[in-house]
């Protein structure tokens, strides 16, 4: 039998992109939701809809049981999702949308580190410097907030991203080590299955039905982040998350187009500033040439 042909990095690149993109637009949706029905109720009838349409997926190809390290970066994972989302829609609805994708930011670089440890990936000796100079864009960021006068709520909401972006990089390397042992539509159900169990917990002090008004937003954010999940899952099984990591800069491109179409915001020159401060920063540190994935690696995909 002869080995699996490679992926070109960046047909894997643009499928994350491409995942990032239809993320943004379940951010813009999931600010609506969480603006009318706040945010434990908007994520729980999210992944109540995202639950349904993976199970249908995931059923229909008759699968096995996950293996034990599968299952165990599944729970991981869903975990750590568990408490980013929460935090992070909480976030997005009291700070602008480019704000809010612009402190997001430091993730990725967060996530270089993280790969250097945990992957054992090559990291270079930029990442300090590239450190500095991102928490100045952080920093930029913080001051327009200051300046703008925003109130205390945008600026917990802040810290609440802030929070939210430390997670979600330990969130990437976990895609790293997930899609590795585990197929996408696996993933998209037991990460439903598992974050939607966790929500469930408190659902006899604050589920309630979702008004009419919220029930094709729900649909609509379920459809894109399953979507998302997918194309994501996919990229991560076939390049090096310090490789993919800057795919998420471009979410900043929709974000600043989600919040001025459908929310009347504007992007101010400060959060501008600091958000090309932070990507540069991540820029710098995650420079790597193209090439192909390892055959071996490629051929054991799932």
């Amino acid at each position: 039998m002869t080995a699996a042909r490679p992926t070109p990095l960046p047909i894997a690149f643009a499928a994350g992109t491409l995942g990032i993109a239809l993320f943004s637009g379940m951010d813009a949706v999931m600010k609506g939701m969480t603006i009318a029905m706040g945010v434990y109720n908007a994520m729980l009838w999210r992944f109540a809809a995202i639950f349904v349409i993976t199970s249908l997926i995931y059923l229909a190809g008759r699968p096995s049981l996950p293996g034990r390290d599968a299952l165990r970066f599944h729970v991981i994972r869903g975990s750590v999702t568990v408490v980013m989302a929460l935090s992070f829609f909480w976030g997005l609805a009291r700070v602008p949308m480019a704000q809010a994708i612009a402190l997001c930011y430091i993730a990725p670089l967060l996530a270089l580190a993280l790969a250097a440890m945990l992957l054992k990936e090559k990291v270079g000796r930029e990442v300090i410097g590239a450190s500095l100079l991102a928490v100045a864009g952080v920093g930029l960021i913080l001051l327009g907030q200051a300046r703008a006068q925003m109130g205390e709520e945008a600026l917990l909401g802040t810290a609440a991203i802030i929070g939210s972006a430390v997670c979600y990089s330990y969130n990437i390397i976990l895609m790293r080590q997930q899609a590795m042992v585990a197929g996408p539509a696996e993933i998209s159900f037991f990460q439903s299955f598992i974050v939607g169990g966790f929500l469930l917990l408190a659902a006899p002090w604050l589920a309630a039905l979702p008004p009419a008004g919220q029930i094709a937003p729900i649909l609509l954010a379920a459809a894109l982040a399953t979507a998302s999940l997918f194309l994501m899952s996919w990229a991560y099984a076939r390049a090096e998350a310090s490789y993919l990591a800057p795919t998420e800069y471009t979410s900043f491109v929709w974000a600043a187009l989600f919040g001025w179409l459908v929310f009347g915001e504007h992007v101010s020159s400060y959060t501008l500033a600091g958000a090309l401060l932070i990507v540069t920063a991540c820029v710098l540190a995650a420079r790597r040439k193209p090439g192909l994935v390892a055959r071996d690696t490629e051929a054991a995909l799932p």
